[in-house]
């Protein structure tokens, strides 16, 4: 089992996708994260949610949801951000290419989404279900997986700052329809990007704590 970053790709059909996969030797399990709004496996905030949850004990893929075609297309166009149908489509081949790999395969699973990721997380756990332990959504559109939330299976916790008046509504709104163990976390102070000092810590401990405490139960 690797203990440090790999370069990997995921080849659906005829679309490849990158990541970097860390695999921790006696890891906790292991958690996907899924991307929206434009970002990248190089986003700073998730590579250091990411970074906290290896320092825990969690093995961590960080993926890329678009090619590098489409990210181009995406930025000039936001063509293919809001695509949540196709974004949770890829979440799920992701999970199940984790859910193959000999160092993965029986570890407890994660998905950590992230504004229009969170949505394709939660769409992806409700359709896709085996093997998926929690799911962690930061500052996420959740409501785009309205029809589905119900059908979440697996432990859900919302974060999102206070400042962050429009999507907490959003957030509180579809909290009502989750049907599973739940949770909504409010980060004093914070805007929607967590950039105040201390919060995206916050976020990442109270992240890493969920997912240890629901890998645990499994």
């Amino acid at each position: 089992m690797i203990s440090e970053e790999e370069n990997i790709e995921i080849t659906l059909g005829d679309v490849v996708l990158r990541g970097n996969l860390h695999l921790r030797p006696n890891s906790k399990g292991i958690v996907i994260f899924a991307h929206g709004s434009g970002s990248s496996r190089f986003s700073p905030r998730n590579r250091f949610v990411a970074e906290i949850l290896q320092n825990d004990g969690h093995s961590t893929l960080l993926m890329d949801l678009l090619t590098e075609v489409e990210d181009e297309v995406d930025k000039r166009t936001r063509k293919f951000r809001f695509d949540i149908p196709m974004l949770a489509n890829r979440v799920s081949n992701v999970k199940d290419w984790v859910r193959d790999l000999p160092d993965a395969n029986d570890l407890p699973l994660g998905l950590f989404g992230s504004s229009t990721g969170a949505a394709a997380a939660l769409i992806a756990a409700a359709e896709n279900p085996i093997g998926v332990n929690a799911v962690v959504s930061r500052g996420g559109r959740v409501d785009l997986a309205e029809d589905f939330l119900g059908k979440v299976a697996a432990a859900t916790l919302f974060i999102v700052g206070e400042r962050d008046k429009t999507v907490l509504e959003l957030n509180r709104e579809a909290y009502k329809k989750l049907k599973t163990e739940k949770d909504l976390k409010i980060i004093e102070g914070a805007s929607h990007l967590f950039e105040e000092p201390g919060a995206l810590e916050q976020v990442a401990n109270i992240t890493s704590k969920w997912f240890s405490d629901h890998f645990q139960s499994k």
